[in-house]
């Protein structure tokens, strides 16, 4: 069969290439064409767009790139009808994914199937009726999405495991060992992997944990696509802080505590069973927090806290997110102290709510079998 993929960012290179290799395993005459990367590339078929030309977050840069994302998606829509898939596959990024999927809906008779489905539940709800129109299966990475999406909004989906847990499994059955050798124990800082995440989060960390630089040995895990030098503009000349980059896993295999930006390092963390505290910084942050209550539709912002459905970890956002919070956190749950215990149970809960299957097997399971095709 014929699969034509889109992804926009580097994880989502990582879960379709995954994906991909599952596919191919149930359908040995699998034939992919993608918008993707390097990931993608090395399982096998014909690459039309590097998602390095798709990737602008944030206002400002898209305005800016415009006229690139507009003759992305007329490319893409043309290459979709010429090719002729039996199946479009969406793998997250919803900005350019919907418009995608809007028009195959409309104009072909392409199945359209989700993996990793965007966030609609933290906020713009609003397009729930799009993927309800446009999206033929979604499949979902996190169990909180079903009732939200089966219950409030009366559309199946499946939930086809976590691959995050599945990499985690993975690396932990292989792992051997091998690390940089600290005489200290470990605080591992994960800042965010995009440079504004950075900016605003990495001083703030250093600057919380300072006081512990002759207890703990900081290692700050560096994202591929950020420079040494930037992060040595906020480093400085500080005492007991490294870097270490593609070696995210193996830090936190080896961390005591960790001091992490929102986003999929806080489930990572909490799956190496690293207690830590979630942070966030945000423009114009007391603006933010008065917002967030109108804005966001979820009470937690950290995966690891909506997997649970109650506060595991401690986030620390927007008008929170002060040096001094910081540090009072991080002192409570770097001790021997009951609010580190409860941390730990409350990782076995999200370990056991994520469950055992294999993401990537079970999703191309069901596509083939939505598809018409068994094993």
């Amino acid at each position: 069969m014929r699969y034509y993929l889109i992804v926009g960012e580097a994880s989502g290179d990582l879960h379709a290439s995954c994906l991909m290799k599952s596919l191919k395993k149930k359908d040995p005459e699998a034939e992919f064409r993608f918008f993707g990367g390097d990931m993608m590339a090395a399982v096998g078929g014909t690459p039309v767009r590097h998602y390095r030309h798709l990737a602008y977050m944030g206002f400002i840069p898209v305005l800016l790139h415009l006229p690139t994302i507009l003759s992305n998606m007329k490319m893409c829509k043309r290459d979709i009808v010429e090719w002729q898939p039996d199946v479009l596959i969406l793998v997250d990024y919803p900005g350019f994914n919907l418009n995608i999927a809007k028009f195959v809906k409309s104009t072909t008779r392409i199945p359209v199937y989700y993996y990793i489905p965007p966030k609609i539940w933290a906020w713009k709800e609003w397009l729930i009726k799009a993927i309800k129109r446009d999206v033929n299966e979604k499949f979902s990475i996190l169990p909180f999405e079903v009732p939200f999406y089966e219950r409030k909004h009366h559309y199946k989906i499946h939930y086809v495991g976590n691959p995050t847990a599945d990499e985690v499994r993975h690396f932990k059955a292989s792992y051997d060992g091998q690390f940089s050798s600290y005489d200290k124990p470990i605080l591992a800082i994960l800042a965010g992997s995009r440079l504004h995440e950075i900016k605003d989060n990495l001083p703030v960390m250093l600057r919380a944990t300072d006081h512990l630089s002759d207890r703990f040995q900081r290692v700050v895990a560096g994202a591929p696509s950020v420079p040494h030098d930037y992060y040595h503009r906020f480093i400085g000349n500080r005492h007991g802080v490294d870097i270490v980059y593609d070696q995210t896993y193996p830090l936190l295999m080896n961390a005591h505590t960790a001091v992490v930006t929102s986003g999929t390092a806080t489930l990572e963390t909490a799956l190496f069973g690293v207690p830590q505290v979630v942070c966030y910084a945000t423009p114009l942050p007391c603006l933010m927090s008065f917002l967030r209550r109108f804005l966001l539709k979820v009470k937690y912002v950290s995966l690891v806290n909506l997997i649970a459905d109650r506060e595991v970890v401690r986030e620390l956002v927007a008008a929170d997110y002060k040096v001094e919070n910081v540090r009072r956190e991080i002192d409570t749950i770097i001790a021997d102290s009951p609010q580190r215990k409860a941390i730990e149970e409350g990782y076995a809960e999200v370990w056991r709510r994520l469950g055992n299957e294999s993401a990537p097997d079970n999703a191309a399971r069901q596509m083939l079998a939505a598809l018409g095709r068994s094993d």
